[in-house]
C-alpha cells in the first residue's frame, strides 16, 4: 500500500475513515509521513464514533458510551489501499479503515464487518454473490431561501422540467461529469452509464457487475462521498437526500445481483426466461425480509417522503418479471445474467448494511428452499399487496423485533442501529422542514 505514496510524492497529508451506522465517514487527518505505522498498527476510535447520530452525536445511554468509559477500537486498513479525494484543492490521500477489537476480532457495530459477515456466509456455501448498484442523486443550487436547479456551467440556464434520458441535461454539466469520471478511474470505482433522470437537476450512474460485494459497497459509499465533495467544487450540492422536492419523485438506490457457484455458474440460470428455482427461493427471502428490512432501505425521517404510491418507488411487497413497479423485479436479459433487481433503497442509505440485508436475506430463502408467490403482473400499486412500513416509527420496531434481520444482522449493530434511530427520531420532531433539508442534504 506504500507504493501509492511513493508514487504520489506531493501527497502530505492524508484522511484515514470509517463508516458509521448511517453511513457517514468518520475518521482523522494524519500527516503521510506516519503512513507506514497506520499500515502497520492502525489507529484508534472509540467504538462509539460508529454508532453516531446523524448530528454527529453520541447516542443517549448507549452503553457504549458511559456505561462503558467510552473505550477505543482498532481500526486497520481495508484492503483497498489508499486512493486520491480528488475533490479537496491540496493533493490529499484516503486510506478506509474497519474496526476490530484489540484481540484481532471484528467488530460487530462496523456495518463493514456485517456485510463481511454475510459475504463469509455465502463463502461457506461455495457462492459468491456478483453485484452492482445503480445510485440517483440531485445537483442543487442551495445557495438561496430555496432549493433550485443549478445553472448549466455551459449555458448559465437553468432547466426546470424533468428530462428524463435527455443528453441535453447530461451536457449541460459536462465539465461536472468529465471530472466525475476522471475522479471514479482515479479512485478505481468502475461507473459505467450515466443518464438524466425523472426530475430536475436527477441522474443516475450505474456500477458495473463484480463479484466481490464488499468492493461494491465500498465503491457505492465512496462515489456518494466524491459526488458530494466534488459538486461543491463547481458550486453546487451533489445531493443523495431521498427525496429534497415535495412535488418530483426521490433518488434511489437500486442494487442488482447474481450468485455465482464453485465452478463459476449463475444458479439463477437454467436456460429458461423464467430463471431457476434458486433464483425464485431468493425472490422469497427478499420478500420475507422486506419489512423488517425497511429501516436500513429507508433510514432517515425523509426517506418515507418518497415511499409513496406512484411515484417510481414500490411501496408493495411483491415481485415481477421485467415491472418497475414491483419492490424486486427480474430484469430481462440474456439467461447466462439472470439476476434480480432489489428496488427498495432509497439514495439516503448506508450502502454496507443495503448490500448485507439484499445479500442475507436472498441467502435466508435460498438455504430454506423457501418458496415464492407468484410474480404480479401490471401497476404494483394496485395489486392490493402487503405493505412496507409506511412510516419511520413503524419501521424501527419492525426491524427490532424481525427474526429475518436477527438471523443477517449482530445482536449488537441491530441495538445500535435501533438506539440510533430512536434518539433520531425524538430530535427530528424539533426540527421545520427547512431544517430538516439543510440536515439531510450534504450529510446522507
Amino acid at each position: 500500500m506504500m507504493d501509492w505514496l511513493r508514487e504520489h510524492p506531493e501527497v502530505k497529508t492524508i484522511r484515514v475513515a470509517a463508516a458509521d451506522l448511517n453511513g457517514v465517514a468518520r475518521g482523522k487527518r494524519v500527516p503521510s509521513r506516519f503512513a507506514e505505522k497506520l499500515l502497520t498498527e492502525g489507529t484508534k476510535f472509540p467504538y462509539s464514533v460508529l454508532n453516531m447520530d446523524i448530528w454527529g452525536e453520541d447516542v443517549e445511554d448507549s452503553p457504549l458510551v458511559f456505561e462503558s468509559g467510552d473505550p477505543d477500537g482498532i481500526l486497520m486498513p481495508t484492503e483497498r489501499g489508499f486512493m486520491p479525494m480528488p475533490w479537496l484543492d491540496a493533493p490529499t490521500g484516503l486510506l478506509p479503515l474497519w474496526m476490530f477489537h484489540d484481540d484481532g476480532r471484528p467488530y460487530d457495530g462496523d456495518p463493514r464487518q456485517a456485510l463481511a459477515r454475510v459475504v463469509d456466509r455465502y463463502k461457506a456455501a461455495g457462492l459468491t454473490p456478483v453485484v452492482a448498484t445503480e445510485l440517483e442523486f440531485f445537483l442543487i443550487d442551495d445557495s438561496g431561501g430555496q432549493l433550485r436547479v443549478p445553472p448549466s456551467p455551459r449555458s448559465g440556464k437553468r432547466r426546470t422540467g424533468a428530462e428524463t434520458l435527455s443528453l441535453r441535461a447530461l451536457d449541460g454539466f459536462d465539465r461536472f461529469f468529465t471530472a466525475l469520471y476522471d475522479a471514479c478511474e482515479a479512485m478505481d470505482i468502475p461507473a459505467d452509464t450515466a443518464i438524466s433522470e425523472a426530475a430536475p437537476g436527477q441522474f443516475e450512474i450505474n456500477m458495473m457487475h463484480q463479484p466481490d460485494p464488499l468492493k461494491a459497497a465500498d465503491d457505492a459509499w465512496l462515489f456518494k462521498m466524491l459526488v458530494k465533495g466534488l459538486a461543491r467544487q463547481y458550486g453546487f450540492a451533489g445531493s443523495f437526500m431521498a427525496k429534497p422536492y415535495e412535488e418530483w419523485n426521490g433518488s434511489g438506490m437500486h442494487m442488482h445481483f447474481s450468485i455465482l457457484d464453485a465452478e463459476g455458474n449463475n444458479i439463477f440460470d437454467n436456460g429458461s426466461p423464467e430463471g431457476s428455482d434458486a433464483l425464485r427461493h431468493a425472490v422469497a427471502g427478499c420478500l420475507a425480509a422486506m419489512s423488517g428490512s425497511t429501516l436500513l432501505f429507508a433510514p432517515h425521517e425523509n426517506s418515507y417522503d418518497r415511499l409513496v404510491p406512484n411515484a417510481h418507488a414500490p411501496t408493495g411487497i411483491g415481485w415481477a418479471y421485467e415491472n418497475r413497479t414491483s419492490a424486486i423485479r427480474i430484469p430481462s436479459s440474456g439467461p447466462k445474467a439472470r439476476r434480480i433487481e432489489h428496488r427498495v433503497a432509497g439514495g439516503d442509505v448506508n450502502p454496507y448494511l443495503t448490500v448485507a440485508a439484499v445479500l442475507g436475506a436472498a441467502l435466508n430463502g435460498i438455504e430454506d428452499k423457501a418458496p415464492a408467490p407468484p410474480p404480479i403482473r401490471g401497476n404494483a400499486y394496485e395489486q392490493g399487496l402487503a405493505q412496507l412500513p409506511a412510516t419511520w416509527t413503524e419501521a424501527i420496531e419492525t426491524f427490532a423485533t424481525s427474526p429475518e434481520i436477527a438471523r443477517i444482522f449482530p445482536a449488537h449493530l441491530i441495538e445500535n442501529f435501533v438506539m440510533t434511530k430512536r434518539q433520531e427520531l425524538h430530535y427530528m420532531a424539533e426540527l421545520s422542514d427547512d431544517e430538516t433539508v439543510e440536515l439531510y442534504l450534504d450529510t446522507v
